[in-house]
């Protein structure tokens, strides 16, 4: 795959950026898209911006301000809290159609800039309950985005089966584990780098972090 190109969708979070590094080690040319769509914190495109231009990687910004009108949401709204699903229910930070029309961009960006690989960090073992985060979804997808656009795209995801601890294990193989922990952003409260502490996206974060590094000096 090195003489291909592919187009990574980039949040500047945790695992968009480890997706950037592991693309830019399988891939010859790699372009990354970050989508606006009115979320919680300006600050993750700002992030996002930054670390494209650090890592010489061209940057795309597309406006999916629709979205936000569509499916207000806790990661769109600041008066809607942070909470997590209980008894089968979506957590608030869910954002229906987000992957699916992400993706469906990326792809259409992708068919313009020569690229025939989508990269994306979503993943099924810490997915959050978003079903868009599921392996079946991004294959069917997968097969559709092909079907609209007579095309042969592949979709990949690198983070699929792995839980945070695996996640951050793979950063540390792209020697890439400090500058993912200090330069993105995932946070449900803006805060850059190990972030609140106490939001979910932090506990599951810093959980992984701690669980990788112990086992590191277990080992």
């Amino acid at each position: 795959m090195k003489q291909e190109k592919a187009v990574v969708v980039f949040s500047g979070g945790q695992d968009s950026t480890t997706c950037l590094f592991w693309a830019k080690e399988q891939f010859g040319e790699v372009e990354a898209v970050t989508f606006d769509y009115g979320q919680r914190h300006a600050l993750e495109i700002e992030c996002a911006k930054e670390i494209a231009q650090e890592l010489g990687v061209k940057h795309h910004i597309l406006d999916m301000s629709l979205l936000n009108q569509l499916a207000p949401n806790a990661l769109t709204r600041q008066d809607i809290e942070v909470e997590e699903g209980e008894d089968g229910e979506l957590p608030s930070t869910f954002v229906p159609g987000r992957n699916l029309l992400f993706l469906s961009f990326a792809g259409v960006l992708a068919s313009q800039v020569g690229a025939k690989h989508l990269v994306t960090g979503v993943c099924e073992t810490d997915f959050s309950g978003y079903p868009d985060c599921r392996d079946i979804f991004i294959k069917s997808l997968n097969v559709t985005l092909n079907l609209s656009m007579d095309d042969t795209f592949v979709i990949h995801t690198p983070l699929m089966w792995m839980n945070k601890a695996q996640a951050w294990g793979l950063a540390d193989e792209l020697d890439a584990l400090e500058f993912v922990r200090e330069k993105t952003l995932t946070c449900y409260n803006g805060i850059k780098a190990d972030g609140c502490g106490e939001c979910p996206a932090c506990q599951l974060r810093n959980r992984g972090l701690d669980e990788y590094l112990n086992s590191k000096k277990e080992g």
